[in-house]
């Protein structure tokens, strides 16, 4: 896990590998970390080539801690395989999904 500041106080968090029991475990805190000290979190997904139902918690905890403080968290490019399990588990109801960077900064900033 990486992260990088964007435009407007954006967050950027890069994700990769699988975000299995093993996967959620090893950036559980940080990831926590970083998203209860910031407003507009964009988690990038596009290196994640599996997502499991612990990976999905840590996600959901996440928008979660971010949306205690009125802000907002998007997710941007899942690969096929992971937008599948976000869209079965209809997380994506609760947290956008962004193909375009730009698309998702500006939700993330409005």
């Amino acid at each position: 896990m990486t992260t990088e500041n964007l435009a407007n106080d954006v967050v950027r968090v890069i994700l990769a590998g699988k975000m299995d029991l093993a996967g959620a475990q090893k950036i559980d805190l940080k990831f926590s970390a970083i998203a209860g000290n910031t407003k507009r979190m964009l988690v990038d997904l596009e290196q994640v080539s599996f997502l499991a139902s612990m990976g999905i918690r840590t996600l959901v905890i996440g928008s979660k801690a971010v949306q205690s403080k009125g802000g907002k968290m998007a997710f941007f490019k899942p690969g096929a395989d992971v937008a599948q399990v976000l869209t079965a588990a209809g997380i994506d109801s609760i947290i956008p999904v962004f193909q375009d960077l730009t698309a998702a900064g500006d939700y993330l900033a409005g």
